[in-house]
């Protein structure tokens, strides 16, 4: 069987061509490269932030968080500061918040926890909020939304 005199050097060896073998690679390369997924699941994105201030201080359990279906947390922006209202019951400091929701997911950590900003909140607020959530075990967190949007 004869050989191609193409692909024969001097010596009479094969020669293998490379340019098309690295051509495929690149191809390959690209289209994996296009083809994957780079955005974060919404629900896998972990949060560790730690808040400045924050106390360690144990709240007394209210009674009636013993018998809730879900906890409201309403937020609310007067006079340049952030107010905060969890089922009705207002707290000035985010600390105060997060001793209440502590005490909440010691009890029931599946509750679900409603977050209701204003409009002029600073989303910074929001989020804090929600990180304290996850960071207590809160487990259903969820974001409320008014009917026209």
């Amino acid at each position: 069987m004869r050989h191609n005199s193409v692909h024969r050097a001097a010596s009479g060896r094969m020669e293998v061509k490379m340019t098309p073998m690295i051509d495929v690679i690149f191809l390959l390369l690209v289209f994996f490269v296009c083809t994957a997924s780079f955005q974060a699941v919404e629900e896998v994105l972990p949060t560790h932030l730690l808040l400045s201030g924050a106390s360690n201080a144990e709240a007394p359990v209210d009674p009636r968080l013993i018998d809730l279906d879900e906890i409201v947390v309403a937020i609310g922006w007067t006079d340049g500061r952030a107010r905060w209202r969890i089922n009705d019951k207002d707290y000035e400091r985010f600390d105060e918040v997060g001793a209440v929701l502590a005490a909440v997911a010691r009890l029931k950590n599946e509750l679900p926890v409603i977050l209701d900003a204003d409009d002029n909140v600073p989303l910074e607020n929001v989020i804090d909020a929600y990180d304290l959530c996850r960071r207590l075990g809160l487990v259903k967190i969820q974001f409320a939304a008014s009917e026209g949007v």
